[in-house]
């Protein structure tokens, strides 16, 4: 009993803690505008509870890791959790134990709550300005809701002590415990990493969410705030798009369909906060170099948190069916949803509140002059993220509305999901391929041409050579798909007519050429001005190369999820020889059957059934497969585990699901054309994210037009700034310094009439 006691002791410090950093940031907010010296001290107070709570999380999540490595059965989260795996990665899949249920995720999500709010402590030791701790007042609340649900909900207690029934005289497990463990097809690399770096995504965003209150709080409407949370904000998109990867990758080698994106529910959740996430860094952009997008970046602010709440509230309230939702929950149906409508009327009532003081920053500042401008791209692009995050959402809880709304009562289709976002996606990557060719208020006419000349001129010739593998390959797989008439034609009529199905492809491979060399020019023309000033110019490149990597995406998509070749069948096998008779042919490849083997793993508990397949493309020979099915003895589990050859252009994709009773091998075997820039763009992302995230920031402050405002070229700047050709921030704009560069001309926190000057 040690141990659930000694969670609970943590669990109750944590709270505590929270209530505490409540108390004293709130008193010192209150007092500070009489005495000042007393709202520091009281401040003070509030931040030492903030360490302390996270010192008692930390304890907490370290208990369940220990047990989950100790093989303690004390705990009953842990023994329904537990992994069994051996070999190189069984530490992995112990430790993946904190995040795999409901109780754990939630502890190991407040855990990082309270960890970047101890960062922000850290951050801000030497320059704590009341915007500073109005946000951390925030971010405690959100996290007091988190802590009070594991406390308090007994179905969220992860330290429920293990009832003793189900633990023999020797110390074993009896009875259904001992069948209780992780689910075996969370067993992957992938999957071990997939949950933590969404959490790590999910809880980071709260920072910005906290900022914008707090900035609306103190009425502070300078770019400080969005200078403050901006690091926080590209971090926590940059993880989040990092984990949306990885369980692309686990849906693709581990669920034994085929793809990698289905449209379930919980994909939706983890996709709602970072389409928003873009549509806040974009106006973050625009918040810091021209002092406009100021109500835009606020909202942006909530409604990303928002999303990022709904997710939690589809994958935890019941209301949505889905293979991956936790079992549901009326507590957390409850508090998801209350926080969700919170931080959105905080929001807006916060706007209203301040409507005096929350506009534009210069004359016309948010007024659109040309549609032909930066700004109206900037609004547009907002405008797609937003409706396209607010459209899924509504599609994905459709299930659970009323039957009088539209779709209500109804579970949406992949088919549906497809004919929405495809049309959106490619619009939304016209936009940022026209985007750097724009100017700022209005576009000269000259320029634009003479910026896009070049870029035009390559894009025409690549476009020329992906319309050449359209005719060649694409097309007539399109065509003998349709013509072999089954599930397989259904699915791609039902998208639309043939003209239009395809004409889509053609306007993405159109647009993806565009996208691809005005990011590629884009990058060289920041290389080519840096002239030394690496540092400097890094969050641009990264722009550049992310943008890149949408581009690849792209055609990847393009050809990954439009075009695929499929065949599911049986192989009959001769009973005396165990031969197949003729090979399983799909296109130009041909499996021979070899032999098939079955074994029980290193662990004693599970079985894997094999079968192995040489592969022949034109008659030569390219390689084998060994699709599998692994097997748990004790509750017959079933988990299948594919075996994929990689071409250049296409992945042949291939599925074992057992034999049929009289012996035949069920397959599933795919073409999936162009998959491979799928995870080639995947990787230029992240990796363009990283560059414009750890880009060294270089506080160098100078007077910008007799202003007093500062500018710094080194601040951490979003990956959209790529959008500023070959800059971190036009010259005709100024930005903000560094958060640990505060200029002397920048405005107090403290407004006029509010116990400070503004």
């Amino acid at each position: 009993m040690a141990f659930p006691l000694m969670g609970l002791l943590g669990l109750l410090i944590a709270f505590a803690s929270c209530l505490l950093s409540l108390g004293c940031l709130g008193a010192g907010r209150l007092l500070g505008r009489r005495s000042p010296e007393r709202g520091e001290t009281l401040a003070w107070g509030g931040r030492v509870a903030v360490v302390v709570g996270a010192i008692g999380l930390t304890f907490c999540c370290a208990i369940l890791v220990w047990c989950f490595f100790a093989g303690d059965v004390s705990i009953e989260y842990v023994v329904r959790n537990r992994s069994d795996a051996t070999g190189e990665l069984g530490w992995l899949f112990h430790l993946a134990g904190l995040w795999a249920g409901r109780q754990g995720s939630l502890l190991f999500w407040a855990w990082l709550i309270a960890v970047f709010n101890l960062v922000v402590v850290l951050r801000t030791r030497r320059d704590a300005r009341p915007l500073d701790d109005v946000a951390l007042l925030v971010a405690q609340v959100v996290l007091t809701a988190f802590v009070g649900v594991l406390l308090f909900s007994e179905g969220n207690m992860p330290f429920t002590a293990l009832d003793p029934r189900y633990v023999g005289a020797d110390g074993q497990l009896t009875g259904a415990a001992a069948l209780w463990g992780m689910n075996a097809l969370l067993e992957h690399w992938a999957m071990a990493i997939h949950p933590p770096t969404l959490f790590v995504g999910y809880a980071g965003l709260t920072v910005p969410f906290a900022y914008a209150i707090a900035a609306l709080v103190v009425n502070d409407d300078s770019p400080r705030w969005v200078v403050r949370c901006t690091p926080y904000a590209v971090f926590s998109w940059l993880l989040l798009g990092i984990g949306i990867g990885l369980g692309a990758v686990w849906a693709y080698v581990v669920l034994g369909w085929g793809g990698y994106w289905g449209w379930d529910p919980v994909e939706n959740a983890s996709l709602l906060p970072w389409l928003v996430g873009v549509a806040l860094i974009h106006s973050f952009t625009v918040y810091r170099q021209r002092g406009a997008f100021k109500r835009w970046s606020v909202m942006c602010a909530c409604l990303t948190f928002a999303f990022v709440i709904l997710g939690t509230f589809i994958t935890r309230s019941g209301l949505v069916q889905s293979v991956h939702a936790f079992e549901g929950d009326p507590v957390s149906l409850v508090l998801f949803l209350a926080l969700i409508v919170a931080s959105l009327l905080a929001g807006a009532v916060g706007l209203i509140a301040r409507r005096g003081s929350f506009g534009a920053a210069v004359a016309g500042g948010d007024d659109i002059e040309s549609m032909a401008s930066k700004e109206a791209a900037y609004y547009v692009n907002n405008l797609v993220m937003v409706v396209f995050a607010v459209l899924l959402a509504y599609l994905t809880v459709s299930s659970a509305l009323p039957a009088f709304l539209p779709f209500g009562g109804q579970a949406i289709s992949a088919g549906t999901y497809n004919a929405v976002a495809r049309p959106l996606g490619i619009a939304y990557c016209a936009l940022i391929a026209v985007c750097p060719l724009l100017g700022w208020h209005r576009t000269d006419r000259a320029a634009f041409w003479r910026r896009a000349r070049v870029p035009g001129i390559c894009a025409i010739v690549l476009f020329a050579v992906l319309m050449a593998y359209f005719a060649t390959y694409l097309l007539p797989s399109y065509d003998a798909i349709v013509a072999a008439g089954g599930s397989g034609a259904e699915g791609l009529l039902e998208q639309g007519p043939g003209w239009y199905y395809n004409g889509l492809a053609v306007v993405g491979f159109a647009v993806a050429s565009l996208l691809l060399f005005n990011a590629g020019f884009m990058a060289v023309k920041v290389i080519a001005r840096a002239k030394g000033a690496w540092r400097t110019r890094f969050p641009a490149l990264g722009g550049a190369v992310c943008h890149l990597g949408m581009a690849v995406v792209l055609v990847g998509l393009i050809g990954s999820s439009m075009y695929v070749t499929e065949k599911v069948t049986y192989l009959p096998l001769d009973a005396d020889t165990g031969t197949a008779a003729e090979p399983l042919v799909i296109q130009d490849f041909e499996l021979v059957y070899v032999g098939g083997s079955l074994e029980e793993l290193e662990n004693g508990s599970d079985i894997l059934n094999e079968a192995t397949f040489d592969v022949y493309r034109d008659g030569a020979y390219v390689g084998s497969v060994s699709p599998a099915v692994q097997m748990v003895k004790a509750t017959m589990q079933t988990k299948q585990i594919a075996s994929v050859i990689s071409f250049p252009l296409e992945d042949l994709f291939v599925v074992y699901r057992g034999a049929s009773s009289d012996g035949a091998l069920s397959m599933d075997v795919r073409v999936n054309p162009l998959i491979s820039l799928v995870w080639v763009g995947f990787g230029l992302i992240v990796a363009g994210g990283l560059v414009a995230l750890l880009a060294r920031r270089s506080a160098r402050r100078e007077a910008d037009g007799g202003d007093g405002e500062a500018r710094t070229t080194g601040c951490v700047a979003p990956i959209v700034d790529a959008c500023v050709p070959g800059a971190a921030a036009p010259v005709d704009a100024p930005t903000v310094p560094a958060p640990d560069a505060p200029a002397a001309s920048d405005a107090p926190d403290e407004p006029a009439g509010d116990g400070g000057a503004r």
